[in-house]
């Protein structure tokens, strides 16, 4: 898909989009092609600066979803005012639970069977929907 910037012979401004250069003077020459503004067929292409993808932009993305959005917000409110313990969230957990460590709000990792274990055991603890944050070195 290639994208061409309009000129109209009224000096409209307009793009659009065609499957090839090829398609485009197909197009044109058969009449095809008018003006988005006014509907005349004297149209020819724009001088327009081409969109050349740097290392430094970020990928196009859609926006996020309503439920991406509260899990983003979710997962920082947890970061923000928890602490992260690792994968030593069982050990940490059940030592709150027992009284030898302080009470205090913790996240982190846990095996399925730790965690099974201290749901048996009445710590209260709940699975996140989001896992672990992963630093980019």
């Amino acid at each position: 898909m290639i994208r061409y910037a309009l000129t109209c012979a009224k000096d409209h401004s307009f793009d659009s989009w065609f499957q090839s250069a090829d398609a485009f003077d197909k197009l044109l020459s058969s009449g095809m092609i008018t003006c988005a503004v006014c509907g005349t067929q004297e149209v020819k292409k724009s001088i327009m600066a081409p969109r050349v993808r740097t290392s430094e932009d970020k990928p196009l993305s859609a926006p996020a979803s309503p439920a991406e959005q509260a899990l983003k917000e979710l997962r920082a409110k947890v970061e923000a005012n928890s602490e992260h313990v690792g994968t030593n969230f069982a050990k940490e957990a059940r030592a709150m639970h027992d009284g030898t460590a302080p009470e205090r709000s913790i996240y982190g990792e846990a095996k399925i069977e730790d965690a099974k274990a201290l749901v048996e055991d009445g710590v209260p603890v709940v699975p996140l929907p989001f896992g672990p944050s992963r630093k980019n070195n």
